[in-house]
C-alpha cells in the first residue's frame, strides 16, 4: 500500500496483520461466498421461479365446483405413481391444481392433478425441483455433509471478513476511497476503492446473512438447537421432553427450523385397532376398514382436512399423510409473516389434537431464529425484504470480483503477493480477543483459525519471500 493509504507507523503492525488475515480469509471463502450469494438470490424468488417454470403443473384455469374430495385424487395420484403417498397439498384456489407426494423407491414424487377432473398433469420428483436444486447448492448439501460443514466453516469466515473489512476500510484521517471512488476502472485504485465502499455500505446486511444462515448449518445448528431447547428457550418444554426413541420432525421435510428436533407426536393405537395396523399403517389417507365393534380405526384424510379447516387453517395449508400405525396426520403452515407460522398435528384414529404449535409458543431464541430465517429468504416483509436481500447478494459478488481484480493487478509475476508479514508484528489484545469470541461461538470457525495459524507459522520464511506468503 502507498504512503496515502498507509495507517501510522503505530497502527501499522496490527494493520498489516488484519490485512493479511482478510486475504487469506477472502482467498479461501469469496468463491463459495460468491456462489451463495448468486443461488441465494435465485432462491429470494422461488415462488415466482417456480410459477414461471412449472406453470403446467401448478395452474389449471378456472376449477369449477364441485372439486373431488381429497381421498379420490390421493388414489388417483398412487394408480398413476406406484408407491406410498406421504403429502397432500390441496388446491390453495380456483385455478390450482391438487398435489400428491408420493414415496417411492427412487424417490418422493410429486403428482400435480387437476382438482375438478382428478386427470394426472405431471409429475416432478421433489429433489429434482429447480429451487430445491438451488438449495442443495447454496448449501452444498448436494455434495454430502462434509461439503455442508465446510459451508459453516465459509460463514464463520464470511464473519471474520466484515469485521476485519470494516477495520480496514475506518477513515483514520482520510477521506478518499472512504465513500467515493478513485482514479478510473484500468487503475487498481478505482478496484480498492469500489471494494471498501461497497464492503462498508453492506456490510451491515451480510452480517446479517452470515449469522442467520447459521441455524441451517450441519453441526452449528444442530449444537445450537440442542443448547436452546434443553435450556427452554427454543422449542416448547412439553415438546422438548418426549422420549428421544421417537423419530425427529425433521424426518417429515420442510418444518420450522424451532422444531425440526421435536419428537412426532404419535397417534394412540389402541387395542381394538391393533388388528387392523397393517392398514393403517398404509391407507394413504383414507378410511380403513372398520374394527371390531363398528369403530373406523382410521378417521381419513377427508375428515383429518375438515378438522384442518375447522381449526383455522387455509386451504391449500400442506399435510404430511401418516406413515406407520402410530403416524400422525401433520398440517404445516408457513405464512409470509413468521408470527402466524403454525404446525398441527392430529390423532389418525380419534382425529383429536396432538399438538397445536406455533409461533407464539417458542422460546426467545426459537422466535429469533424463525424472524432472521423469515427475512434471510426474503419473505417477512414482502419485495422490500427481497430487494435489500437481493442487495447484500450482489454486494457479495461485487467484492469477490473486485478483490479479484485489485489482487492481479498489484501482484507480482510467480507470486501469491498476501500482504506482508514483518518480524515483530503482533496482533492487539483487541483483535485476539474478538478471534477467541467468535472461535468459541462458533467452533469449526475456531478449529480453522488454529489450523490457519498452525500453517502459517510452520512456512518457512523463504518460502514467504520467494512466493509472496
Amino acid at each position: 500500500m502507498n504512503s496515502q493509504t498507509t495507517p501510522a507507523n503505530s497502527e501499522s503492525a496490527l494493520y498489516r496483520r488484519v490485512w493479511r488475515w482478510h486475504f487469506y480469509a477472502g482467498l479461501i471463502c469469496l468463491p463459495f461466498l460468491a456462489m451463495m450469494a448468486l443461488t441465494g438470490a435465485l432462491y429470494l424468488f422461488k415462488e415466482p421461479i417456480e410459477s414461471l417454470v412449472y406453470a403446467q403443473l401448478r395452474f389449471t384455469g378456472q376449477t369449477p365446483e364441485p372439486a373431488l374430495d381429497a381421498e379420490s385424487l390421493v388414489a388417483r395420484a398412487t394408480a398413476a405413481e406406484p408407491g406410498e403417498a406421504v403429502r397432500f397439498v390441496a388446491s390453495a384456489r380456483p385455478g390450482r391444481t391438487a398435489e400428491v407426494g408420493i414415496r417411492t423407491a427412487g424417490g418422493t414424487v410429486a403428482v400435480y392433478l387437476d382438482p375438478a377432473s382428478g386427470s394426472v398433469l405431471g409429475r416432478l420428483r421433489d429433489d429434482f425441483r429447480l429451487t430445491e436444486v438451488v438449495k442443495r447448492i447454496h448449501s452444498l448439501a448436494i455434495a454430502g455433509t462434509v461439503a455442508n460443514y465446510w459451508i459453516e466453516v465459509v460463514a464463520g469466515w464470511a464473519i471474520v471478513l466484515v469485521v476485519s473489512g470494516v477495520f480496514l476500510w475506518w477513515p483514520r484521517g482520510r477521506s478518499g476511497g472512504v465513500y467515493s471512488l478513485r482514479g478510473r476502472p484500468a487503475q487498481r485504485t478505482w478496484w480498492r476503492d469500489l471494494h471498501a465502499v461497497t464492503g462498508a455500505i453492506a456490510a451491515v446486511v451480510i452480517l446479517f446473512l452470515a449469522v442467520t444462515g447459521m441455524p441451517w448449518s450441519a453441526f452449528w445448528g444442530q449444537q445450537f438447537g440442542r443448547i436452546t431447547n434443553g435450556w427452554g428457550i427454543g422449542l416448547p418444554e412439553y415438546l422438548w421432553g418426549k422420549p428421544q426413541s421417537l423419530p425427529p420432525m425433521a424426518n417429515l421435510g420442510s418444518v420450522p427450523w424451532t422444531l425440526s428436533q421435536a419428537q412426532l407426536p404419535q397417534s394412540t393405537l389402541h387395542a381394538e385397532h391393533a388388528e387392523h395396523a397393517g392398514h393403517a399403517g398404509h391407507d394413504a389417507g383414507a378410511p380403513s376398514a372398520p374394527a371390531a365393534g363398528g369403530t373406523s380405526p382410521s378417521i381419513g384424510l377427508n375428515e383429518a382436512l375438515l378438522t384442518f379447516a375447522r381449526l383455522g387453517l387455509p386451504a391449500g395449508t400442506p399435510v404430511s399423510l401418516p406413515v406407520g400405525p402410530r403416524g400422525a396426520y401433520t398440517a404445516m403452515l408457513f405464512p409470509d409473516d413468521v408470527r402466524a407460522q403454525r404446525v398441527v398435528h392430529l390423532d389418525r384414529y380419534s382425529g383429536a389434537v396432538l399438538a397445536d404449535v406455533g409461533y407464539a409458543n417458542y422460546g426467545i431464541a426459537g422466535r429469533l431464529v424463525e424472524w432472521g430465517i423469515n427475512i434471510h429468504t426474503g419473505v417477512q416483509f414482502g419485495w422490500v425484504n427481497q430487494l435489500v436481500m437481493l442487495a447484500g447478494c450482489l454486494a457479495i459478488i461485487a467484492l469477490a470480483v473486485s478483490s479479484a481484480v485489485m489482487w492481479w493487478k498489484r501482484r507480482p509475476r510467480g507470486r501469491l503477493a498476501a500482504p506482508p508479514r514483518r518480524a515483530g508484528d503482533r496482533a492487539a489484545i483487541g483483535a485476539v480477543a474478538a478471534a477467541v469470541l467468535l472461535g468459541l461461538l462458533y467452533p469449526l470457525l475456531g478449529a480453522s483459525m488454529l489450523v490457519a495459524l498452525l500453517v502459517d507459522a510452520a512456512v518457512p520464511r523463504r518460502w514467504h519471500e520467494r512466493f509472496g506468503l
